[in-house]
């Protein structure tokens, strides 16, 4: 069953086709940096143990444009992998919010479609580009099913204490206000990785996702029971645009004193703060550019980042009562040896000591990289949303 996935973030779109139940992909590629200087996109076919790679450059203005680019490698030229869209049985879409409706892969109909737009204002730099690639994808693979896999239902294990907010339980009953949790769907393949990796299925594992979204989870016996993102994905750590954690005060004072609309306010805490308000680029990779030539804003903005995530991952050792892992995964947390290295700097009273030569040779696999003696073990896992959709996909058609 060819199953193609597509998984959009707020500034990329990832996609993978798999020939299911097989864990290798046919193909797979990733548009980055869409909407910013530099896009493009790399799109590789894996054939007979050897792999074919093509890169295009060129400025992509918005997902729909990098999703019919996508669509245009699958079936031409000398590597497509399909003749045509119908060989498409299944097209599976991470969609970031599914509000307490969805704990599960869902095949799209028009009322979850309606679903899924009601909650845009909740996740406004995702949801609407999630419903906006189902949109093209349903004009083009017409025969295919179209299934949402939500990142929210992972977390749907977060008890009462941790999902509730201290505010009337009116709230709760009426409006659904609680703590949801997203980067599920990766959260749960590298929280799986870990647990095979350490053989402890009764383990207490933090989970680091860093992307340009960023999100930690606290996840006990293989299930996620606190994360730092909330009712909708903002708060918690510091992202590319996102301002993470704030105080409340600080939007009732601009509404107030400064005259700023909802509209105004919502744009700066989701699309003009985070790395980008602090140090100039929404970009790690131009964070660190920008560190090297003496960039005090660019600075700062690292340490800001690694100090949010310390925080949390003392947080969740109390949560958890102790730890017998940490994970780095996603597109920073895998790639940013720097990162790793500031955010392990002073939990050594934790039991986390990072091994400085094993840090800086990953390549790309699960890997170790805490010292003999930690305590603690430090893994980097390349997270696998694609194959965790297309596996939910796949058991929902069967």
């Amino acid at each position: 069953m060819n199953i193609l996935v597509i998984n959009s973030g707020s500034s990329s779109l990832k996609y993978q086709l798999f020939k299911m139940p097989e864990k290798n992909p046919v193909c797979s590629g990733l548009a980055e940096r869409i909407g910013i200087e530099g896009s493009f996109i790399k799109h590789t076919v894996y054939i007979r143990n050897e792999k074919y790679s093509i890169e295009e450059t060129g400025f992509i203005s918005n997902h729909s444009e990098a999703l019919k680019q996508v669509l245009a490698l699958l079936t031409q030229g000398d590597y497509a992998v399909i003749a045509s869209p119908d060989d498409i049985a299944a097209v599976g879409h991470r969609v970031v919010h599914g509000g307490e409706r969805f704990s599960g892969p869902t095949i799209i109909t028009d009322e979850v479609k309606h679903q899924i737009k009601r909650l845009f204002s909740l996740a406004p730099l995702h949801n609407p580009v999630n419903y906006k690639c189902i949109e093209v994808a349903e004009q083009t693979f017409v025969r295919a099913k179209q299934i949402a896999v939500f990142d929210t239902a992972f977390h749907q294990t977060i008890p009462e204490q941790a999902y509730r907010y201290a505010i009337p339980e009116w709230y709760y009953k009426e409006y659904s206000i609680r703590v949801y949790g997203f980067h599920g769907t990766s959260h749960k393949y590298v929280s799986e990785q870990a647990i095979n990796w350490l053989d402890k299925k009764d383990s207490k594992i933090i989970s680091i996702h860093l992307g340009n979204g960023c999100s930690i989870t606290a996840i006990k016996n293989g299930r996620s029971i606190d994360t730092s993102m909330g009712f909708g994905p903002l708060s918690g750590l510091m992202m590319g645009t996102r301002s993470g954690d704030i105080d409340p005060s600080v939007i009732f004072h601009l509404m107030e004193h400064s005259g700023y609309t909802l509209e105004q306010l919502s744009t700066l805490v989701n699309k003009q703060s985070g790395l980008l308000g602090v140090g100039g680029s929404s970009d790690m990779r131009d964070i660190r550019k920008m560190v090297n030539e003496g960039d005090a804003a660019a600075a700062l903005a690292i340490k800001l980042y690694a100090y949010r995530i310390r925080k949390f991952i003392g947080a969740y050792a109390a949560v958890l009562n102790g730890i017998d892992a940490i994970i780095f995964t996603a597109g920073v947390g895998e790639n940013d040896s720097n990162m790793r290295e500031a955010v392990c700097s002073e939990l050594s009273y934790l039991g986390i000591e990072l091994d400085l030569s094993r840090n800086t040779c990953y390549k790309g696999e699960l890997k170790e990289i805490n010292t003999a003696d930690s305590k603690v073990k430090i893994l980097v896992i390349p997270t696998n949303e694609e194959y965790e959709i297309a596996h939910q996909c796949f058991g929902l058609l069967t």
